[in-house]
């Protein structure tokens, strides 16, 4: 094992795939010279030339539709996009195009390319660069979808979305120098599977991303409640791993979903909605789903009022322990 921060798991991850295919190719803006707007890829030009690492304009619906035209002739295009909320400038190419040419072309055409861009907040840059809006790419059929928490789970993610040949959301929280071990060795981590973070007993956290961590913390406070909390990170949002979602829920009987974007219509849902059309899982609870979510605003730039959005782990607390009437 050996420690390495959330950052650099992923660039060490790029570097290996683009050392072991050159059709391979990093893509975005300043991601050349300048190493990227969170410095995840300083040196992958130095090492790889411009073939692979791709200096693009400042256009990202430019950029990503010239990824997908690359990725449909071969390459293996990996794009940075800079923040999450630009993809909105982006959605034409990679939700239109990207996530539909297999299916149009009746596979004939594949698109094994991977979308990568930082979500939700902490780096107090207001409104327009902090939105967590992975539900609107988990809602495209075509698109897979992941969100890992720990630099283990970002590195071996990363990698199977690289070769994998249908286009991959990769969706990084901005904690990029959290440390964690990995493996010092190849690996890769399957898309699709969720991970227990943490084992319990008596309720079932479900969340992913930074909220991981939140949660988890949450967990040890519990614990001076003596109630035994078990988080279950999902790491990939589409496909979803309602399996292992299900078997802890059957196991606690309590569950809190935890996300950082907004409550309505936000992916929680969806978790929820699975849950409770389990007719084995709905029979094992023993309490209402409850979801801590992220506030109904834009996010201020005010760096004080920042921190009152997302889910703290106060607000994990209380939601758990409104489960339990005899502790409140």
């Amino acid at each position: 094992m050996k420690k390495l921060s959330y950052r650099e798991a992923i660039r060490e991850a790029m570097m290996e795939e683009m050392a072991r295919d050159e059709q391979v190719v990093v893509m975005g803006e300043d991601v050349g010279c300048y190493g990227g707007c969170f410095k995840v890829t300083p040196g992958l030009i130095e090492r790889f030339g411009k073939r692979q690492v791709i200096e693009t304009p400042v256009s990202e619906e430019g950029l990503v539709a010239v990824a997908v035209g690359a990725a449909m002739m071969g390459m293996r295009p990996i794009v940075e996009i800079m923040y999450g909320d630009f993809s909105t400038l982006a959605s034409d190419p990679l939700i239109n195009h990207a996530a539909k040419m297999h299916f149009m072309t009746a596979g004939q055409i594949s698109i094994p390319m991977v979308y990568r861009t930082p979500m939700g907040s902490g780096t107090g840059a207001a409104a327009q660069h902090t939105q967590s809006l992975e539900h609107m790419f988990t809602n495209i059929p075509g698109l897979k979808v992941v969100y890992p928490a720990t630099p283990a789970d970002a590195k071996g993610l990363l990698k199977t979305a690289v070769r994998d040949d249908n286009p991959v959301v990769f969706l990084e929280h901005k904690l990029y120098g959290t440390e964690g071990l990995i493996p010092a060795g190849e690996y890769t981590v399957p898309i699709g599977k969720a991970d227990v973070k943490r084992q319990g007993s008596d309720v079932t956290i479900v969340t992913y991303g930074k909220t991981v961590f939140t949660a988890l913390d949450a967990a040890a406070i519990l614990e001076d409640d003596e109630v035994s909390v078990e988080v279950v990170d999902l790491r990939s949002l589409r496909p979803l791993d309602t399996e292992a979602i299900f078997a802890s829920v059957c196991k606690t009987k309590r569950v809190v979903v935890v996300h950082e974007a907004p409550g309505f219509g936000g992916f929680g849902g969806e978790i929820v909605s699975s849950i409770v059309g389990d007719q084995t899982c709905f029979d094992s609870l023993i309490a209402p789903v409850a979801r801590v979510c992220g506030k109904e605003l834009p996010t201020p730039f005010n760096k004080n009022l920042e921190l009152q959005l997302p889910p703290s782990p106060h607000a994990i607390v209380e939601a758990v322990l409104k489960l339990f009437p005899s502790a409140v």
